[in-house]
């Protein structure tokens, strides 16, 4: 049985990414219909893009991939989990995850990659 996910008026969905081996959150983004159907259909994380109005996929221009182990929905079927075995960094700016930082500004992240190498 597969579970009805509620896309909502704006037919996107959030989405977090976690490490399947650590438990770490690596990132949230937003998926459309078609953004999940391409990560069932290939095992690689794809997403929506709400700034360049576009679906991606994880890693195409870098190379840090996601590999979706699991995907889980949440109790209302609003929300997706991608569980997933990152390759590199998950965030743009270089870093292991996207949240590399507290509220008061600290870095507390890893970075793993130099973003003006791999976005030239």
């Amino acid at each position: 049985m597969t579970v009805d996910v509620d896309f909502g008026d704006d037919g996107l969905v959030p989405a977090v990414a976690q490490d399947a081996d650590s438990g770490e959150v690596l990132m949230l983004a937003y998926v459309s219909p078609e953004a999940l159907e391409r990560t069932r259909e290939t095992g690689r994380a794809h997403y929506y893009s709400r700034s360049r109005d576009e679906l991606w996929e994880k890693g195409a221009t870098s190379g840090h991939v996601q590999a979706v182990r699991e995907i889980r929905v949440d109790c209302d079927a609003d929300a997706l989990l991608y569980v997933v075995d990152q390759e590199g960094g998950a965030c743009h700016t270089g870093r292991r995850s996207c949240f590399y930082r507290t509220i008061d500004g600290e870095d507390v992240g890893e970075r793993v990659f130099d973003p003006d190498e791999v976005y030239e």
